[in-house]
């Protein structure tokens, strides 16, 4: 690592990459230390600490964003005493307070992208479509090694599908593709295994894909949808336009940015794909008593 970086040792790269300003040169001491404190006082300190950060607005956009929960939706919904406490002290009971909230979390992605199933969840958007990349090529009939992606993608979003098909053997190619790759050839979408599109797009424009969907289907690939979940609320969501697979976020439903993850990321599809959708999945069964329970179904696949 340090020769491709090219520095002989790691004392040269840190030299290199740490401010001096945060740097201690000289070895810790227990000496050094302070002394104890009460716990108001650490809390006071602490708090002056953390008072010499500078608060800016972010402004760094695609897929990331400020957001603002009000307290009493943060306290009455996300930490709901029912998601998290034991109903009894002796019973682990926990485990379903968290069952029904990946249950909830699941059945709000099916709703709002079109889709009959959803997992719970995955790291941020850009993992998600490298997920996406590998469950296309594992589910579609192509033999071709061709990944296609629309070229308005966020760019973080193109970089991990980039790392991610490397070790695999698959060509990510980025481009237009309205027309598919080559709009002279026969088959536009030929030796694609799988297409990533975007809704809205990094700039924010919002393209009718049916046509679009509907070729690269004709070609055998399978079709991958990033979108936004407020968008889907005003626009035509992935699962209706014929996707079939939706990627995306639900950062901008309150998660902290939280320099960068995770997000709680989503995959949702149809009830043909499910055996390969990774992640977990939480479903609901009904006994011969009419009586529902709430279960976790162990993970199908995990992609490399």
């Amino acid at each position: 690592m340090l020769a491709a970086l090219g520095f002989e040792t790691m004392d040269q790269l840190i030299d290199a990459t740490v401010p001096t300003s945060v740097r201690d040169n000289e070895p810790l001491r227990l000496t050094d230390l302070p002394g104890p404190m009460a716990e108001h006082e650490l809390l006071d300190h602490l708090r002056e600490l953390a008072g010499r950060n500078r608060v800016v607005t972010s402004m760094i956009g695609q897929g990331y964003y400020g957001t603002h929960t009000p307290a009493v939706i943060q306290r009455n919904v996300l930490e709901n005493p029912a998601w998290y406490t034991a109903y009894t002290p002796y019973q682990p009971e926990i485990s379903q307070g968290r069952l029904e909230t990946l249950l909830n979390f699941q059945t709000m992605i099916g709703e709002l992208t079109g889709f009959p199933l959803a997992n719970a969840s995955l790291l941020d958007e850009a993992t998600a479509a490298a997920e996406a990349m590998t469950m296309a090529r594992r589910t579609s009939k192509v033999t071709g090694d061709r990944f296609m992606v629309h070229h308005d993608t966020h760019p973080q979003t193109i970089a991990v599908l980039r790392t991610r098909a490397e070790p695999i053997g698959v060509e990510i190619v980025v481009g237009e593709v309205v027309g598919g790759i080559d709009a002279a050839s026969p088959d536009p979408f030929d030796g694609c295994f799988g297409v990533l599109l975007s809704l809205p797009t990094s700039s924010g424009a919002m393209p009718d894909w049916r046509s679009t969907i509907d070729q690269a289907h004709a070609a055998g690939a399978v079709v991958v949808v990033a979108t936004d979940l407020l968008a889907c609320v005003l626009a035509t969501p992935p699962g209706q336009l014929g996707a079939d697979i939706a990627i995306g976020s639900s950062q901008r439903f309150g998660v902290p940015m939280g320099f960068g993850g995770p997000h709680a990321a989503f995959i949702a599809t149809s009830d043909a794909l499910a055996r390969s959708l990774p992640g977990r999945l939480v479903g609901v069964s009904t006994d011969t008593e009419a009586v529902s329970y709430t279960h976790l179904t162990l993970p199908t696949i995990y992609s490399v």
